[in-house]
């Protein structure tokens, strides 16, 4: 049952999903916390996410590849060079960033306690399907490229 949600909702959809919860959570929880500089750090947390994930797709589209992360088997080519060289979702990294912005502007304990299990489902229903499929069609480069980065740090 669990695997009939692999590959189904795009990751942005998980992000946005995620920010609302990590909203509402806050909206009513007692477990805010006083982070001083609080603007500064989630502004550089969501520009910093957001530099990530641009230089994701700009090395995506350099490869002439998708960037559609519900069919990773229409994959042409794997990425390997730029971002790619230190970690191996950095759409996903900079999407865990944004949302550590989104937490430390909300200031809130328990918004923080959901980035972990944004981190759990990306793994679970985004990243082992994606590394499936691009194992299944490049095979042993892949598998090179996984003992040379890291999946997400």
């Amino acid at each position: 049952m669990l695997n009939a949600l692999e590959l189904k909702v795009p990751p942005l959809a998980v992000v946005f999903l995620f920010g609302t919860l990590m909203w509402l959570i806050s909206a009513y929880s007692v477990f805010t916390i006083a982070l001083p500089w609080r603007s500064a750090f989630a502004i550089i947390a969501y520009t910093v996410g957001f530099a990530i994930v641009l230089a994701g797709v700009v090395t995506f589209r350099r490869a002439k590849t998708t960037v559609n992360p519900l069919t990773p088997e229409a994959t042409t080519t794997m990425v390997i060079s730029g971002i790619y060289r230190f970690t191996r979702n950095p759409m996903y990294l900079g999407f865990l960033f944004v949302l550590a912005g989104w937490a430390i502007y909300l200031s809130d304990v328990l918004a923080f306690a959901l980035l972990p299990l944004f981190v759990w489902y990306m793994n679970r229903f985004q990243i082992l399907p994606e590394e499936r499929a691009l194992g299944a069609k490049f095979s042993h480069a892949f598998t090179a490229y996984k003992g040379s980065a890291r999946r997400w740090l």
